[in-house]
């Protein structure tokens, strides 16, 4: 199991060169001094008050980038090099809006050019990363360790019997509820001995999927599953500013939509039924009305793409998800958050919790507008894409934090340009 001399320097270098604190030193130079630098030149004693205005905050928010396409990458579904641009504009726009608003003199052109020099650096950065640290895994093909075989994203094998053959893994993934025998568990033992990560099977289709199986109590920890109260507060602070300063842009949107709604086809603008939420208590949800109005309150049934109750105004608005914004309301008053698992309808809610185990328990947090199964699976029309789209919203109770509610609104912003998981 000994790794030769070479590629373990090999291997050094490779983390050396990877380092958070290198690439962070490194990218800084390279996407803000630099250009600083060709831009008004190396004496930074000659810089106007304004150059070192944008000189810092360019530095802000040139970390701040970089740190977040680092944190959000850890996530399924954001090791991809198409989030790495939002993310990083993102980040520019709200430093830039933040000196604005505090009227700060700065060169608006520094940030400019470090904001485009900043998107190509992470990019790179992004690439190598996934070149030189996607890992190797060795596998005790038995229970939920074949489940990893399946996964395209990780460069797993399976063992034949229980030793490495002299070959180099980065650790072992193994189900350790369901190995085959004593000399397995010797095998996993002289791993851990020898410095060999061993993983339990499990947790790593959890990292790698972006859910959490609820087949089995044992698996997930209740207290695992409950999120921070602290964080629960934070959140309900920054829904109710995001939508405070969104006023201006929803409130004549608002406008226009009831205006096609009530020249479409007669019936309310709004349309409002009762919802499960936080606690398994019952509320009412607003929407703008999509369908056909005499439609509307028939028996319960799942939505689909090609529903035919909506109404041509219906289709749009259900498409790019603006048909959920009177729930604005619904936030301000605490019944729902902006990120959180979608509320069902009581039949549906008695009909999953005696199907599905620990279907209740997804009403630990407040329901949301958009959410982690939206963005990652879309539509659930039966019972066993309902049951997938539960161990999403699982995931999302168990790791649910401020970092992953931004990779949510980023996968949301995705899903307005090209309609996947809308309903």
């Amino acid at each position: 199991m000994s790794r030769p001399f070479s590629r373990r320097h090999h291997r050094l270098h490779e983390q050396i060169l990877l380092s958070r604190t290198f690439t962070l030193l490194l990218g800084w130079l390279i996407a803000v001094v630099l250009p600083a630098i060709v831009l008004w030149g190396p004496q930074l004693t000659y810089y106007d008050f304004g150059q070192r205005s944008a000189l810092v905050a360019a530095s802000l928010a040139h970390g701040l980038a970089a740190t977040a396409v680092h944190t959000l990458a850890r996530y399924p579904g954001a090791r991809s090099a198409a989030y790495v641009a939002p993310q990083v504009l993102l980040t520019f726009a709200l430093i830039t809006l933040g000196t604005l608003l505090l009227r700060l003199d700065m060169s608006r052109l520094l940030m400019g050019v470090t904001a485009i020099s900043t998107v190509l650096w992470c990019h790179v950065e992004f690439l190598l990363r996934r070149r030189f640290q996607r890992p190797k895994f060795a596998v005790v093909p038995t229970g939920a360790a074949c489940d990893v075989l399946e996964l395209p994203a990780v460069d797993a094998r399976p063992l034949a019997g229980p030793e490495l053959d002299g070959r180099r893994y980065d650790g072992v993934i193994a189900d350790l509820a369901a190995l085959p025998g004593p000399d397995w568990e010797r095998f996993l033992a002289a791993c851990a001995l020898s410095r060999i990560p061993v993983y339990h099977a499990p947790r790593i289709l959890e990292s790698l999927t972006g859910r959490v199986r609820i087949q089995h109590i044992s698996e997930n920890p209740m207290g695992s599953l409950l999120p921070s109260a602290t964080y629960e507060r934070l959140k309900y602070v920054l829904d109710v500013l995001l939508i405070v300063l969104s006023l201006p842009l929803v409130l004549p949107l608002t406008l226009l939509i009831a205006l096609l709604i009530r020249l479409e086809s007669p019936g309310p603008i709004f349309y409002s039924q009762e919802r499960v939420g936080q606690g398994n208590r019952p509320f009412r949800i607003y929407k703008f009305r999509s369908m056909v109005a005499d439609t509307d309150s028939t028996e319960p049934r799942f939505a689909s793409p090609d529903d035919d109750r909506v109404t041509r105004v219906g289709q749009v608005i259900r498409k790019l998800r603006i048909d959920e914004i009177p729930q604005f309301l619904n936030v301000i008053r605490g019944e729902m958050s902006l990120i959180g698992p979608r509320p069902e309808q009581h039949v549906f809610v008695r009909q999953f919790e005696e199907e599905i185990p620990f279907y209740a328990y997804r009403h630990v947090v407040r329901p949301g507008i958009t959410g982690w199964a939206q963005v990652s699976q879309g539509y659930a029309d039966d019972t066993d894409n309902t049951r997938i789209k539960i161990e999403y919203d699982f995931y999302y109770i168990k790791h649910c934090s401020l970092a992953l509610d931004l990779f949510i609104v980023l996968r949301t912003v995705q899903t307005l340009l090209t309609g996947f998981g809308a309903r």
